[in-house]
């Protein structure tokens, strides 16, 4: 492995150490920290094909172990209507510059957080479902941040903490799969997406465990600030990049 692909896999290894902490302690969130420190190292494209690839293996193991929890129509529901959004998404991903992709991805950080703060009294009804799959969809393959919708969604619907995470882990599972075959068939699968994921998905066990602890330490209140804030800073740098840079 080159100076620079070596690199590219430590900056994996420690962006998602984060990322992994923050899917564990919150069952979302994980691209939502990636996605922007992978973007100011590489372009936001391959940040976010290398952000999926690490989510396939990621919430395919939490999907696995939790399945007993997973609300299934729902989640059949949601992979099917993000179908109907990830084509568009590709489309915006493959022909958008550079510099409007990383404005993209900044304001989709910076739109989310209201959007992950705990909401109530929507109803289980499938045209919510439809209209949140589909946007989740058209997020992932344009920025690699599907999980606000869907956070929305569930939370807002009253799901059991522990069903809410689990069927998260579900839906995230098959877009990520579904996505990263778009993204291998327009060509987004190169070295350096190679190089991030190696890195990220040796993290994913140490930022499960981080998460795990600091959940003993912290109530979860206190964890999502620091959450927010490291999205804040990410996306606010990650701005100043694509509007400021020469």
């Amino acid at each position: 492995m080159s100076d620079d692909l070596l690199w590219l896999a430590l900056i994996g290894f420690a962006g998602f150490s984060l990322a992994s902490a923050a899917q564990a302690a919150t069952g979302f969130g994980g691209a939502l920290v990636a996605v922007p420190i992978f973007a100011l190292i590489v372009d936001a494209p391959t940040a976010v094909v290398a952000v999926t690839a690490l989510g396939v293996l990621m919430t395919t193991g939490a999907g696995i172990a939790e399945r007993a929890h997973v609300d299934r129509r729902t989640a059949v529901r949601l992979v099917v209507a993000s179908l109907v959004g990830m084509p568009l998404g590709l489309l915006l991903l493959t022909r958008l510059g550079e510099r409007l992709l990383d404005v993209l991805v900044a304001v989709t950080v910076i739109a989310a957080l209201p959007l992950v703060l705990r909401t109530r009294g929507l109803p289980r009804s499938r045209a919510l479902a439809h209209g949140a799959g589909g946007l989740s969809g058209l997020l992932l393959t344009s920025t690699g941040m599907n999980g606000p919708p869907l956070v929305v969604l569930l939370q807002g619907s009253g799901y059991a903490p522990r069903t809410l995470r689990a069927t998260l882990q579900a839906v995230f599972a098959g877009q990520d799969l579904v996505a990263l075959l778009g993204f291998a068939l327009v060509g987004g699968l190169n070295r350096e997406v190679g190089a991030l994921a190696l890195g990220g998905a040796l993290a994913i066990p140490l930022g499960w465990r981080i998460g795990d602890r600091l959940l003993r330490w912290m109530t979860p209140g206190q964890f999502r600030r620091v959450v927010i804030g490291l999205l804040v800073l990410s996306a606010v740098t990650l701005l100043g990049q694509a509007v400021f840079s020469p």
